[in-house]
C-alpha cells in the first residue's frame, strides 16, 4: 500500500513541477516582454504615436501539433488476439498444472472488448489520462489431460466450464520535453489496477458437478515510459506510447508491458478516427496464506476508435 500511496505521490509532485515550470516560463516571458515594451515606449521619439504611459503585456503563445486539443474523449474497439497461461496452488502449497487457456481449455486465440479513454491537457506540453478495458471470457469444453487447479484435480474426459475475466484502469501523467508544431516526445508515469479472476468448475451432467474452483485478485500496477506523435500535415498523424515496470507491492509481485501506436485521421475539427495497435501484458504472481497463484496473459491486437475533442486551447495549433 506504502508503495502505491508513493507512486501515486510521485506522479502528482511530477505534474505539479511540470506546471510550476511551465507558469514560471510563462512569466519569464511577460517580464521579459514588459522591459523590451518600456524600453521601447521610454526611448519612443515624440510624435510616433507611442505613449509613454500605455504599456501592453505581451505573451509568446506556444504553438502544439493539431492533434493536441483540450480534452479528448476515445471509444471503440480492441480486437485482442489472447495467450493466457495459468497455475493456482492447493491449500498444502502443492503446485497447480500450468495451464494454457487457449491449448487445454479451447479458449478462443482471439476475441474483442470494449476500449475508452479520457485525456486532459492542462498545457500544451502536459497530459492526464484515465483508460479503461475489460475482456470477459468463457467456455465449456472436454479436457484432454489432468488438470490441477487450486484443491480440485479435473480429470480427462470430464466436461467443465471455466472463464477468465480482466478488467484494467489506468491513470497517467505525461509531459512533453520536447514540444514544437508538427511533433512532440516526452515521459510517462502511471497506476494500472488490474483486476482479475479466473475459475473452472464440472457442468452438471457429471458425476462430482459440485466440483469448482476460482482464484481472483486486485493488483496496483505503476509504469512509466515514453509518449510523442508526429504530425504528416493537417489530416494525418502518428501517435504512440511504450510502458514497462515489474515491481512488488506486498505478496504480489507484477509486471506490465503496454503499447500503443497508431495513426490519426482528422474528419472534421472536432471528431478524429485512430487506428492502431495496442498491447497489454502482464505477469502477476500472487501469494496467499492457502494457495498462491501465477498468471501470464497478454492482449495484443488492432483497435479502432473514435475520439471527440473540446475545450478552449491556451495554444495555437500547428498545420
Amino acid at each position: 500500500m506504502k508503495k502505491v500511496l508513493l507512486t501515486a505521490l510521485t506522479v502528482w509532485t511530477l505534474a505539479n513541477f511540470c506546471l510550476a515550470q511551465e507558469n514560471g516560463a510563462l512569466i519569464t516571458n511577460i517580464h521579459i516582454d514588459d522591459k523590451l515594451l518600456s524600453d521601447t515606449t521610454l526611448n519612443a521619439p515624440s510624435g510616433s504615436g507611442q505613449s509613454n504611459g500605455l504599456l501592453t503585456r505581451q505573451s509568446t503563445v506556444h504553438t502544439a501539433p493539431w492533434y493536441v486539443e483540450k480534452f479528448s474523449v476515445s471509444a471503440g474497439f480492441f480486437f485482442a488476439i489472447n495467450n493466457t497461461t495459468v497455475e493456482v496452488s492447493n491449500s498444502d502449497g502443492t503446485r497447480g498444472t500450468e495451464i494454457n487457456f487457449e491449448n487445454n481449455l479451447g479458449f478462443n486465440k482471439t476475441s474483442s472488448s470494449f476500449i475508452g479513454d479520457l485525456q486532459w491537457r492542462s498545457s500544451s506540453r502536459s497530459r492526464f489520462d484515465l483508460s479503461y478495458i475489460w475482456l470477459n471470457r468463457s467456455i465449456n469444453y472436454t479436457l484432454q489431460k489432468t488438470i490441477n487447479f487450486g484443491d480440485q484435480t479435473y480429470n480427462p474426459n470430464a466436461d467443465i466450464s471455466a472463464f477468465f475475466n480482466t478488467t484494467v484502469y489506468r491513470f497517467s501523467y505525461g509531459y512533453a520535453i520536447f514540444s514544437k508544431e508538427d511533433w512532440e516526445l516526452g515521459l510517462m508515469i502511471g497506476l494500472h489496477i488490474v483486476k482479475a479472476n479466473v475459475g473452472m468448475g464440472l457442468l452438471a451432467n457429471n458425476v462430482n458437478a459440485q466440483k469448482n474452483s476460482d482464484f481472483g485478485f486486485t493488483a496496483p500496477l505503476p509504469d512509466i515510459g515514453i509518449w510523442g506523435g508526429y504530425a504528416f500535415n493537417n489530416r494525418w498523424a502518428f501517435n504512440g506510447e511504450v510502458g514497462y515496470l515489474k515491481m512488488t507491492i506486498s505478496n504480489i509481485t507484477g509486471r506490465i508491458v503496454a503499447a500503443n501506436f497508431g495513426v490519426m485521421y482528422k474528419a472534421i475539427d472536432n471528431l478524429k478516427f485512430a487506428l492502431a495497435y495496442t498491447g497489454f501484458n502482464f505477469k502477476v504472481d500472487v501469494e496467499r496464506e492457502r494457495r498462491d497463484g501465477q498468471l501470464k496473459w497478454g492482449y495484443n491486437g488492432p483497435s479502432l476508435t473514435a475520439i471527440y475533442t473540446f475545450g478552449n486551447k491556451g495554444w495555437k495549433s500547428g498545420n
